[in-house]
């Protein structure tokens, strides 16, 4: 068995042996009974600790269940700026990172997210930081006024990598596990000489065991950093009294610390221990200071309740280990195999926690795995090319694989390895086709499998009801309602960077990435803006950047963050609008929009509709800027301009990608593939009206009328299938004050937008084309330019008036 030789520092090793004597003392360190099988073996596993990925541990007691509940609701909210996301963000609610195949998982390529750092000349290592004290984390947008919407990013930054979402489900038993059950099998030094030196992190004193380096072992700090580092929010940290009851150990005989990974109510009665603990806080509490507790967003911090937190760390700590799957003949192979080509030398089968045997696959220890996956960030004792063996329990449903995601399937992860890696590695890459089904088959066997998906719907989902949110818009049959599936399985399908993702940009890697709430095809939070930016010329007038008006948000070049030109002035936000009913919208006659437009303003109200003319003398619909002419180009552009693919070329259509320099053949997706997804979005329904106060709705409809909106937010225009009630002219308007700056597109200007359909509204939030409303309210108040006569209305009516225009908007 592999052992530590050496610790952290000379004040750190004498600490934490202190602990260690004194708990080999009263035995704690204890984990099974004498006879529990060797932990190095695939033997029987500690009973209740396994479910289905996302649901509880099934030992959890009804106020644990109850505390679990809570947390999965903080887990699920989306921050507002009101209670104090950002100034500075990369996301608005903690599941968004951790969503597949259900909470507490991982996720796609699209919520990656950069770290990065300086190496000075003396070869001192610095943490970057991102609109502020960020850990290393490069935030995406920013809110601040006076500050780029895409926060700068220091020049002087010359390491960069990315990390890809990493699963919690089972790390309450993790937590749990001693300091010594990880230090058996660390062999910095490879005295056994098989060529594999893992050797721990450190955190405060104790072993690491959480993030892609182990550089943490407190679920509660590992919760608390991203809380701030991602969406900016504010947190205190939990006091002893809430510490004490956190659920690490709910198997009998106490509680267990989420800091130490050890019994709480035993070290409260063995006074060596609790003062050799205190120690070892005070020396943390030196050598690592605590999160920051406070921003300047206007915000009272902390900006979670300590109760919410509580609940948070309760319930990522209640997550069951992933269910694994009753041996068959081939995994039974695979297994064998696993052994032999000496995965099982970092992948540990089991590690002895206090429940017993765990089916972790990892030894939570570093491991050097050679230049190609080296990132040069250094976290803890982890250098630039080591990483934590992730434990593959759930390995079936948490792709795309490695610490930035960069492999799409198993295999691609697999012979991506190399350093301590190689020699499996290339024993794997060495084995036939049948014997290499058989080591996959047991590695998706590790859990999983059945809850697997090429995107976040779950398998065998059937489609939603008829006018219903996701459901199609009318009654299909059996050939429509296959087709209508194959689409939203193509539309919700995530596509890695082995099938062409990446051109080498791109801000999602899947239709679904953006619109999904509140279903698939709708609308989406802050974290999935599209950031446009633009230069101006000495003129004052708008001049297209390089790479062109997109900054994306991810890219599959290593070593960049997608840092705008030198040059950029302009940064704009473009929040994610709903699909709904677009096909309804694509059946309106060009003429019928253009029948509309007044540019003029013939009839003197101060509004001046305009057609979007986009390529090929086509009237523009879709898309803020009303830059896109239909669904068929939404579709091309969408694969184009967000996912980063190409595809064939068709006679007539000018929007897509036909090709580029990613090393896949191209093109990457067929035409039929998009030919789905315009299917699907042809018969998505509208969004359904959610009347709660049919009164007050009916008045406020009239006051709508009466104060202008309908100038512009047309009820209804009529259509080859019927009247559509969208409450927009489609038409260009200017909304934004005299003087503004922003993104030209198509035919419009600066200051010009397509009027919003308004319908989805009181599901749709955030609001404006920036995403910058919390409220239906604050978007009212930013309108401008020819809206700027019915805003005055707006503020001049009584509040009765203005709660029933709000009721009726809600209701759309």
């Amino acid at each position: 068995m592999r052992r530590q030789s050496q610790h952290v520092t000379p004040a750190t090793e004498r600490l934490a042996l202190r602990v260690f004597l004194a708990l080999a003392a009263t035995g704690l360190w204890a984990c099974g009974p004498a006879d529990e099988p060797n932990a190095t073996d695939h033997g029987p596993i500690a009973e209740g600790v396994m479910a289905k990925m996302g649901d509880p541990i099934p030992t959890a007691s009804a106020e644990q269940l109850a505390t679990f509940a809570r947390g999965l609701k903080v887990a699920k909210h989306r921050f507002t700026r009101a209670e104090g996301l950002g100034p500075a963000f990369n996301i608005t609610f903690c599941a968004g990172c951790h969503e597949k195949p259900a909470i507490g998982g991982s996720a796609g390529l699209y919520r990656n997210f950069f770290l990065a750092a300086k190496r000075l000349p003396d070869g001192a290592y610095l943490p970057a930081t991102s609109a502020g004290k960020s850990g290393g984390v490069i935030r995406m947008y920013d809110y601040a006024p006076g500050r780029p919407s895409r926060p700068e990013v220091d020049p002087a930054i010359n390491i960069v990598a990315q990390r890809n979402a990493i699963p919690f489900f089972g790390v309450g038993l993790l937590a749990a596990l001693s300091n010594d059950e990880i230090l058996e099998r660390a062999d910095p030094e490879d005295r056994d000489g098989d060529g594999i030196s893992g050797r721990a992190n450190w955190d405060r004193g104790f072993v690491g065991r959480f993030g892609r380096k182990a550089q943490t072992v407190s679920i509660e700090g590992f919760i608390r950093g991203p809380l701030f580092n991602h969406l900016g929010i504010t947190t205190t940290p939990l006091t002893d009294e809430l510490r004490a009851k956190l659920p690490v150990d709910s198997s009998g005989g106490g509680k267990t610390s989420a800091d130490a990974g050890i019994d709480a109510d035993p070290l409260r009665r063995a006074a060596t221990i609790r003062a050799a603990l205190a120690d070892l806080r005070a020396n943390a509490q030196a050598a690592a200071p605590d999160e920051p507790n406070s921003d300047d967003d206007g915000v009272p911090d902390p900006e979670m309740s300590i109760q919410d937190l509580f609940d948070l760390v309760s319930y990522a700590m209640l997550l069951a280990a992933p269910q694994i799957e009753p041996e068959t003949e081939q995994s039974a192979r695979g297994r064998k195999i696993f052994d032999q080509i000496g995965c099982d030398g970092c992948h540990t089968p089991r590690l002895k926690g206090p429940r017993g045997l765990l089916p972790v696959y990892s030894d939570l220890l570093l491991h050097d795995m050679g230049p190609d996956l080296a990132d040069g960030l250094e976290q803890g004792l982890a250098k630039g090319n080591e990483f934590r063996t992730q434990p593959l329990w759930g390995i079936a449903a948490v792709g795309p694989y490695l610490h930035d995601g960069r492999a799409g399937t198993l295999r691609e992860a697999i012979l991506a390895h190399g350093g301590e890696g190689q020699r499996a590695r290339d024993k794997a890459a060495a084995l036939d086709d049948a014997a290499y089904a058989d080591l996959e088959d047991f590695l998706l066997s590790l859990g999983g499998r059945d809850q697997a998906s090429p995107g976040l719907i779950p398998p065998e989902t059937p489609i939603g009801a008829v006018g219903s949110a996701g459901g199609p818009v009318r009654e299909l049959d059996a050939q429509e309602q296959s087709a209508f599936l194959a689409g939203r399985e193509e539309f919700d399908r995530e596509r890695s960077y082995g099938v062409g993702a990446g051109s080498p940009r791109m801000n999602g890697d899947s239709c679904r990435a953006c619109h999904f709430e509140p279903a698939i095809g709708g609308s989406g939070p802050r974290g999935v803006n599209v950031m446009r930016h633009g230069l101006l010329g000495t003129d004052g007038g708008f001049v297209v950047p390089a790479i062109g008006t997109i900054l994306h948000k991810s890219t599959r070049l290593r070593g960049s963050t997608n840092s705008p030109q030198k040059e950029t002035a302009i940064f704009e936000h473009r929040q994610t609008p709903h699909l709904f009913g677009l096909g309804l919208i694509d059946a309106i006659a060009a003429e019928t929009i253009a029948a509309g437009a007044d540019p003029e303003d013939a009839d003197g109200d101060g509004i001046r509709g305009r057609v979007s003319w986009v390529d090929g003398g086509r009237v523009g619909r879709f898309g803020w800027k009303a830059q896109v002419p239909s669904i068929v180009e939404f579709v091309r552009d969408g694969i184009a301009m967000e996912l980063g693919m190409t595809l064939p070329f068709v006679p007539g259509l000018t929007f897509g990608l036909l090709q580029d320099d990613d090393g896949v053949a191209d093109p990457e997706l067929e035409t039929v593939v998009a030919d789905r997804i315009a299917f699907y979005l042809q018969e998505l329904a509208p969004p359904p009206r959610t009347s709660t106060d049919p009164t007050a709705e009916a008045a406020g409809e009239k006051v709508f009328t009466e104060i202008g909106c309908a100038g512009c937010h047309t009820p209804s225009l009529p259509s080859a299938r019927g009247p559509v009630g969208l409450y927009s002219d489609l038409l260009l308007h200017t909304i934004l004050p005299e003087g503004s700056v922003g993104i030209e597109e198509a035919s419009a200007g600066m200051r010009d937008f397509r009027t919003a359909p308004l319908w989805g509204l009181g599901h749709s939030q955030p609001y404006w084309h920036t995403g910058e409303a919390d409220t239906i309210e604050q978007a009212i108040e930013l309108h401008d330019g020819e809206a700027m006569k019915s805003r005055e209305s707006y503020t001049a009516l009584s509040d009765d008036k203005r709660q029933q225009l709000l009721a009726f908007l809600r209701s759309l």
